[in-house]
């Protein structure tokens, strides 16, 4: 039996501790870019605690993914930012939210710039963190005291935040036609700020990127559904962050799938994960976890862009030197790319031939492990499209 990719994730960020984090005292004054961390182990009693850097200022770039790819920042840049910043740790109960840090975490999720910061730590952080879901970040440690200077709401987070009877799923589509980044709406979310007031609790950072990432699909898909479908097969490419992606939008009805490889990150092994839905979407948590979701917000983004419907067949291939730096790196890498200008293609095979000469894999490895990739060969497409 194959390793998951879970596993094998794990063993991937298991090499990362080579990285320096940024070496901090007992006690930090700096800024919050504003960033926080809601953990999930022993749920529904978790450890929470701010994001903090030694810098004061404007910090925003530090967890501001949607920034990064646009200007080129390498793989190196963002870890070296991310190990500036230093994670306080504190256990509550996830519907705590009167809980002093709590309330302090929630105005740091909220805020529209960075936050003037003190802490004190039981003991000197230490330790780094990288995760195949989220942001990787510096050393960590329980915090002892904890305080915020004053802080300046974003207005459309604000207005979610006093609406108790507004239901996330709701706000969040708003916010994001209002043009809030994602990882904002993801912090104010993991921070229980969003939903029915009742029913408002912290949300883990890992669980909440994902919840936003599938509620934005979601209403994206109940748009682009009714659009017609495109007349012809493209091809969208972007190479960045030790990876290479390749979304082919096919003219059919709305179908998705994704299949990645990890080709050399430790030696010689070649690993190749997939999953798929049609129509109907999925009932269950994907096996490839939250990139699945990342990048399927990413295509329907662009497809409602387009006034448009097609299937998607994403393509990543993962190289050596590669470090997973959470599920935004597929997210904003398939954002990107599809804003690129598409090469355009007549038949399926002729972009399997094209796509031949981009990927270091046969495209049959893709094949082995994908079910669209098979059927879009052999089936015609008024039969796929009786499918739906």
């Amino acid at each position: 039996m194959g390793i998951g990719k879970g596993a094998y994730l794990k063993k991937i960020t298991s090499g990362t501790l080579k990285w320096k984090s940024v070496e901090v005292g007992e006690k930090l004054d700096g800024s919050s870019p504003p960033s926080v961390f809601i953990g999930s182990y022993g749920y529904p009693k978790i450890t929470v605690g701010p994001m903090l850097t030694p810098a004061h200022g404007d910090t925003l770039v530090m967890d501001s993914p949607e920034e990064w790819i646009p200007r080129k920042l390498g793989q190196e840049d963002i870890i070296r930012f991310r190990l500036g910043l230093v994670r306080g740790k504190q256990a509550v109960g996830v519907k705590e939210l009167d809980n002093r840090l709590v309330r302090d975490l929630q105005e740091i999720s909220l805020a529209a710039k960075s936050v003037e910061s003190e802490a004190q730590f039981h003991h000197r952080p230490r330790g780094v963190t990288f995760n195949e879901e989220h942001q990787p970040f510096g050393p960590s440690a329980a915090l002892d005291r904890f305080g915020i200077g004053n802080v300046k709401w974003d207005m459309q987070l604000e207005k979610a935040y006093y609406d108790t009877n507004w239901k996330a799923g709701e706000a969040v589509p708003e916010l994001f036609k209002k043009g809030l980044p994602l990882s904002q709406m993801q912090k104010a979310f993991s921070t229980g700020t969003m939903g029915i007031g009742k029913n408002r609790r912290m949300v883990p950072t890992r669980w909440s990127i994902t919840a936003v990432d599938t509620m934005l699909a979601n209403f994206l898909y109940d748009r682009v559904k009714y659009h017609d479908a495109i007349e012809n097969y493209r091809v969208f490419e972007i190479s960045s962050l030790n990876n290479y992606y390749a979304v082919i939008l096919t003219p059919t009805p709305w179908m998705y799938e994704w299949i990645e490889a990890f080709i050399h990150i430790m030696g010689k092994e070649e690993m190749v994960f997939a999953d798929q839905e049609w129509t109907r979407g999925k009932t269950e948590y994907s096996s490839v976890g939250g990139c699945y979701y990342s990048c399927k917000f990413a295509v329907l983004e662009a497809l409602e862009r387009m006034k448009k419907q097609a299937g998607a067949i994403v393509l990543r291939e993962a190289y050596e030197g590669y470090v997973p730096l959470g599920v935004f790196n597929v997210r904003e890498n398939v954002r990107n790319a599809m804003k690129q200008s598409p090469r355009e293609f007549d038949s399926y095979r002729g972009v399997l031939n094209y796509l031949s000469t981009r990927l270091r894999l046969p495209i049959s490895r893709f094949m082995d492990e994908g079910v669209l990739i098979k059927e879009m060969l052999k089936t015609r497409q008024t039969t796929l499209s009786q499918r739906f």
